[in-house]
């Protein structure tokens, strides 16, 4: 995924040199690079988020049960 996404970046960094003014080569690289790349990839690393977020969670989880037997275990 990052080396399509390196390859795209490097197509439209020669596009945006080669264009007749420095705001066009900006714009240029702004509007066919750094948006639908950005956008691309996040919605593309939606699945990875959801993975950390759950895995974050249960180690929470885990750690609160932990927590709670251990308090249980010296009450008694």
């Amino acid at each position: 995924m990052y080396l399509i996404a390196i390859a795209w970046i490097y197509v439209v960094l020669l596009m945006s040199l080669a264009e007749s003014s420095l705001l066009a080569g900006i714009m240029t690289f702004v509007f066919y690079c750094i948006i639908p790349l950005g956008l691309v990839l996040y919605i593309l690393s939606s699945p990875a988020r959801k993975r950390q977020i759950k895995k974050t969670e249960r180690e929470r989880l885990d750690q609160l049960r932990r927590e709670a037997g251990s308090t249980q275990s010296k009450s008694n």
